[in-house]
This record gives structure tokens, sequence and C-alpha cells, in this order.
């Protein structure tokens, strides 16, 4: 096959004159002779795909990892290319190759960890938003529509699809949209309440307070609910400050252990 660059102008000089041979390509069934030939202009025009993966080699990622992405990217060019279309091949693989490259990035550098599997859900959502999107335009595919089109559980999308809004990290000291008086995310996260501790205490000695006989029912219930003091509590009831004062220690030891043993 002719490889060599033309003698028609071409927008980069490591393109070669492959015009005829895609021409050929497009008129061979599926074999051989086929598979020999797309390897062949593959081959070709791999020194231009470097060399725009050359272009994005300061940006963290290996070179020979953006090199076998940029292969990547010329060879669904090959595969998608028509030459019928009238185009240079070239103005086609360009922003193919770019595109695929830019995408590595977007997919695999991200700011924290994610785990693989997110990566791929990520991915397979993405892939499928986009199918569908040239299907149904006018407005976004559901989460069924992605589920049915990627084979996957609508589970999986929702977790791809806040991975796809999840790609980078915000500061906690970054400005708020809006904000102009310096308010920050860290100002509107909230903090540990409390209160929270006390819901779960008394939700988690509620059924043991309910199977009290009734008098000591009463007598925590006026302690702890109506704040009387232990005498008054003794002449509401018509006993002794001491006997209520033994009755408030029993009952109290006695659900502490009731629920730590339902702790344990």
């Amino acid at each position: 096959m002719r490889t060599q660059a033309s003698a028609k102008h071409h927008p980069h000089d490591d393109a070669p004159d492959t015009a005829e041979a895609f021409r050929k390509l497009a008129t061979l069934p599926p074999g051989q002779q086929r598979d020999t030939l797309r390897e062949e202009i593959v081959e070709a025009w791999l020194p231009m795909a470097e060399r725009l993966a050359g272009r994005f080699r300061s940006r963290g990622e290996s070179y020979e990892d953006l090199r076998q992405v940029a292969a990547l990217g010329l060879v669904k060019a090959v595969d998608r290319y028509d030459p019928e279309l009238g185009n240079a091949f070239e103005s086609y693989a360009v922003p193919t190759i770019t595109g695929e490259i830019k995408r590595h990035f977007r997919d695999h550098m991200w700011t924290l960890h994610v785990p693989r599997r997110v990566q791929d859900l990520r991915n397979r959502v993405r892939f499928a938003s986009q199918d569908l999107s040239q299907t149904i335009p006018g407005r976004r595919p559901t989460v069924a529509e992605i589920a049915e089109r990627a084979r996957m559980s609508e589970e999986d999308v929702l977790t791809g699809l806040e991975a796809l809004e999840s790609f980078t990290a915000l500061s906690l000291d970054a400005e708020l949209p809006g904000s102009e008086d310096g308010y920050s995310l860290s100002d509107a996260l909230g903090s540990p309440d409390p209160a929270l501790d006390t819901v779960i205490d008394r939700e988690a000695v509620k059924p043991r307070l309910q199977a009290l006989p009734e008098r000591e029912r009463v007598i925590l219930y006026m302690r702890f609910f109506g704040d009387m003091t232990q005498s008054s509590i003794a002449d509401e009831l018509g006993i002794s400050q001491m006997h209520v004062s033994r009755l408030i220690s029993r009952c109290c030891n006695r659900l502490r252990d009731q629920v730590m043993r339902d702790v344990a």
C-alpha cells in the first residue's frame, strides 16, 4: 500500500496518502484481506496519532498510556470513516483521536480514589446516555432507559450517574455560588447534635419503662419529666422521701442493666 506523503497539501506533515486504500477498504467484505489492509492503514497513521498524544504529556499521565489511548482513537476513526463523504481522513481522525484522549483524562484522572467498579459503571452510563440522546432528542434519557440500553440494574445506573457528577472534588473553603460575604461550603456543614444521643437512649429505654409496675412508672415520670423533688413525690404519694430515693435508684439500675444486655 502506498503510504508516502502525497503531493497534495495535507494539514499535517505526517499524514500519509491513504485515500485509495480507504476506497478499497470500503469495498472489501469481512475477512483476512480486509483485516490486513485495515492494519496497514492504522500503522501508516500511527505517527500522527502519537504526535497528538504528545501534546498531553505534561498533564500527569504517562506517555505510553497516552500513546495507547491515541492508537485506540485512531482505530475508531479508521473503522468509522466514510470516504464517500468526500472529507479528508485527517480532518476526521484528528478530532476523534483528541476526543479519545480527553475522555481518557475525564475517566481516569480522578481527584479522589474511586473504585474500579464505579468508574466502569460511570463509563457505561455515559456511553448509553450518549447513544440514547441521539435517538430521543429534546429530553434526557430516564434511568430505566439507560439501564435497558447498558444492560445494567437501575441501582447501578444511579451509582454511575452519581459518579458522573463526582469526578472532581470541591474544596470546603470554596466560596458558595452567589455568596458575596465570603460564605464557604464549610460554613454550611452541620455539626454533631448531642440531642440525637438522647433520642436514641429514650427509644431504647421506652419498652422497659412500659414494663415497670405502675407506681414506679409514676415516680420516674414525676422525677424526670415533671421535675419534682423527691420530697414532693413522697408527699404526693404518702411515702417517705428515703423510700422514693430507693425506688428511683433501683428502677434506674434495673433499666440500665436491661438496656445494656439488649445492646450486647
